[in-house]
């Protein structure tokens, strides 16, 4: 038999996030924890992110039914806070009874720090346009009532979507824009309205030039740090499945590109989002 040699292919060096040896004051402003990719072991990274310098984490709940579902996962988890609203991807499924049920959860329950992540998605296509204008708006007038911070998603809708807030009189309203990846001029625009800017994983990715020009010229009392875990893993565990703790390299990145010590952006972007949501 004539066998060919095959190499085997070489491991890929990945520090730990525990290497790091952050101080627990990190905050991850935006989770999904409650998916069942964490069935398996969902304490156990939560654990982790402790371990990793993580002393709060925002998970987000997309929509009523999954806040109602999947809240109790977090009841021996004090330090993990809560937001709630309806993805533009399912904005077809906001009803008036739904709106009414998230109204009165966003009243009752003090781990409910804001309404998100709600806004418009034209990457997907799933929902009628109109459709999602219609919820968002509709959303953004409930978090205006119960005088609640706003999370915003925003997907191939940047325009439309900053049209919105600023027809429903968002200027000055305390407004984060979650999983940020534009350029500095869109930056600006979000900034010159006094609102708030989440930096995801992929800031740590090859070929995202205008992303990283925009994190440095970003304010650092403007930035927060987040996950938006299982996605947007960033490297050097690109590929594998996002969890809280490697928030860690996100705020390293953050500092290569700052000239900042990645113990001052741990800080400093952990308190900025305790101080955004109250925590």
């Amino acid at each position: 038999m004539n066998c060919k040699h095959t190499p085997m292919a070489k491991k890929k060096n990945r520090p730990e996030p525990e290497s790091l040896e952050l101080p627990m004051v990190g905050v991850d402003s935006h989770a999904h924890l409650d998916l069942d990719d964490f069935d398996e072991d969902r304490d156990a990274l939560i654990a982790r992110a402790t371990a990793s310098g993580i002393s709060q984490i925002v998970n987000v709940f997309l929509g009523p039914d999954a806040y109602e579902r999947n809240k109790g996962l977090f009841d021996d988890h004090p330090h993990i806070s809560f937001l709630l609203g309806e993805h533009p991807n399912n904005a077809d499924r906001l009803t008036d009874d739904s709106l009414t049920r998230m109204r009165d959860h966003l009243t009752a329950d003090p781990r409910l720090k804001g309404v998100g992540e709600i806004g418009l998605d034209y990457y997907w296509e799933r929902v009628d346009h109109d459709i999602q204008k219609n919820a968002f708006i509709r959303q953004l007038t409930l978090a205006q009532e119960l005088s609640l911070p706003v999370v915003i998603h925003s997907r191939d809708a940047n325009a439309e979507t900053l049209a919105v807030l600023l027809d429903q009189g968002f200027k000055d309203y305390p407004v984060l824009w979650h999983c940020f990846g534009a350029d500095l001029e869109f930056a600006e625009a979000l900034l010159d309205n006094g609102w708030h800017i989440s930096i995801p994983g992929p800031l740590t990715y090859r070929k995202t030039d205008d992303l990283q020009a925009a994190v440095a010229r970003i304010p650092l009392d403007r930035l927060l740090i987040e996950t938006d875990c299982p996605f947007l893993t960033p490297e050097p565990w690109r590929g594998k499945r996002n969890h809280p703790a490697l928030t860690a390299f996100t705020a390293k990145r953050i500092g290569e590109i700052k000239g900042r010590s990645i113990t001052d952006i741990w800080q400093i972007t952990g308190d900025n989002a305790r101080r955004f949501f109250n925590l």
